[in-house]
């Protein structure tokens, strides 16, 4: 074993290691051991990259330097934070619908199509994570600033006379975020869906169910591992966006990551961003919790 670590093993030196790994399996399972080595680094970039900033935040948020609860009777007490926390709520909802709504027929497509059409929509759905969500946002600004794409074409026409106001509002940062997120509500969709076996359908359609029968009685029931997974990751993104809403949205759409964002970097109050942050972890945890519960109670996936 030295010798392996020293770098001076010999050939046979390293199977007799790998033999005794493998041996160390005990039903089919590594030993404790094995098992910590296997799973360390990954545990010691959790801790660096996520844990010991997220825990100095949290820590900071309640001392500055003695302990007070100021930073949070600051965030319940000052409605303007409030406002800024239910508006990112509401956002990550109507992004999370959306992407679910456009999102589901485009996996039901993926799922049900002959292999070369879904080689197509699958490098359709794929692409758009090879470019940067700066540039992605940047497009949008593209076709809906006042001069924009979808100006001129409307005004060319005649649809309407004046340019709308398309950017910089709500209803730009929700179509830009379900553009970018919608990726994470296919593939986990597409997922559950190419599990559910084609059969089932065949009999739902011997039995003399129609196709609206048969989806909504056989393959969305079978699906909703898929959806709760791709509704679960594309909320919590959404919670989290800072890029979208800091370019096609203003200052009657911000949200609750720019806002932390300002106070970390223009403000410099860190205090008080740590609240922020934690508020926010806190509100996507229990929503995560209660949305899991719904699922398991009225989809029947006790186990979700």
């Amino acid at each position: 074993m030295s010798d392996i670590v020293a770098g001076a093993a010999t050939p046979n030196q390293l199977t007799r290691f790998t033999r005794s790994l493998l041996a160390s399996r005990t039903g089919g399972r590594y030993s404790p051991l094995v098992t910590a080595v296997l799973v360390s680094p990954v545990l010691l970039i959790l801790i660096f990259s996520f844990l010991y900033p997220v825990g100095r935040m949290l820590v900071g948020s309640f001392f500055e330097p003695g302990f007070t609860l100021d930073n949070y009777t600051r965030i319940f007490t000052e409605s303007l934070y409030l406002k800024v926390l239910l508006r990112t709520l509401w956002i990550a909802l109507a992004a999370t619908v959306g992407a679910f709504m456009l999102g589901y027929p485009v996996a039901y497509a993926m799922a049900r199509a002959n292999s070369k059409f879904t080689i197509w929509i699958a490098a359709c759905v794929l692409l758009p994570l090879w470019t940067s969500v700066l540039v992605r946002s940047y497009a949008w600004i593209i076709l809906m600033q006042r001069k924009g794409v979808i100006n001129n074409i409307l005004i060319e026409t005649g649809i309407v006379e004046q340019p709308l106001k398309l950017i910089y509002t709500e209803g730009a940062v929700v179509i830009a975020m379900t553009h970018v997120l919608m990726p994470f509500m296919i593939l986990p969709i597409y997922g559950a869906l190419r599990t559910i076996p084609k059969e089932l359908s065949q009999a739902a359609a011997n039995l003399g169910a129609g196709g609206f029968t048969t989806f909504f009685e056989v393959t969305l029931p079978l699906s909703l591992p898929g959806v709760f997974a791709g509704t679960l990751m594309t909320f919590i993104l959404a919670l989290g966006f800072y890029i979208t809403p800091a370019l096609v949205g203003g200052p009657q759409t911000l949200m609750m990551a720019t806002l932390i964002g300002q106070q970390a970097t223009v403000l410099l109050d860190w205090p008080f961003a740590g609240a922020l942050a934690t508020v926010l972890l806190a509100v996507t945890l229990a929503l995560t919790f209660v949305f899991r519960k719904v699922l398991a109670t009225f989809g029947g996936f006790a186990n979700v």
